[in-house]
């Protein structure tokens, strides 16, 4: 069995923990591991708050743009996207790492999100949207379910 969902949100922080307790929502009710849930809940928020911070078109961070995320529960995997349309990320300086592939410096107060999603799943893509502006945080996990789950894959 497969569920997926798209949501189209308002650039407000109140829209990262609303996000993040629908896809909460949907692996609870699907049976999905509460452990993954909490893993994959985490990196979304993170998600979330970059493409509400830096996700606009105009790098003002008002409230009137949107982005969007959808999210994949098929088979053994979550998928999970957020698009914004914000600059996207700085092209990587000839022979060195991107910019979304520094770590923070340890004195920092952000920067840490990218880091932590890297952690929380398994396969990780950060990029910029292909023919478009905005950036693309793109990650998925194997996963786990309880027992006797309603919506375990056969």
């Amino acid at each position: 069995m497969s569920i997926w969902w798209s949501l189209h949100l308002r650039r407000e922080a109140a829209s990262v923990p609303l996000a993040r307790r629908l896809l909460i929502g949907t692996m609870e009710t699907a049976g999905v591991d509460p452990d993954i849930s909490f893993d994959l809940s985490v990196a979304l928020s993170e998600a979330c708050a970059n493409a509400v911070e830096h996700g606009g078109d105009d790098g003002s961070g008002g409230p009137g743009e949107a982005y969007r995320v959808t999210a994949y529960l098929d088979g053994e995997r979550c998928r999970i996207e957020v698009a914004d349309t914000g600059p996207g990320f700085p092209a990587p300086a000839p022979g060195g790492p991107h910019a979304a592939g520094r770590p923070a410096s340890p004195e920092a107060e952000s920067g840490r999100g990218l880091c932590l999603i890297r952690e929380l799943a398994d396969h990780v893509h950060i990029g910029s949207a292909p023919g478009r502006t905005g950036a693309v945080v793109s990650f998925d996990k194997v996963l786990k379910w309880r027992e006797n789950a309603p919506l375990v894959a056969v």
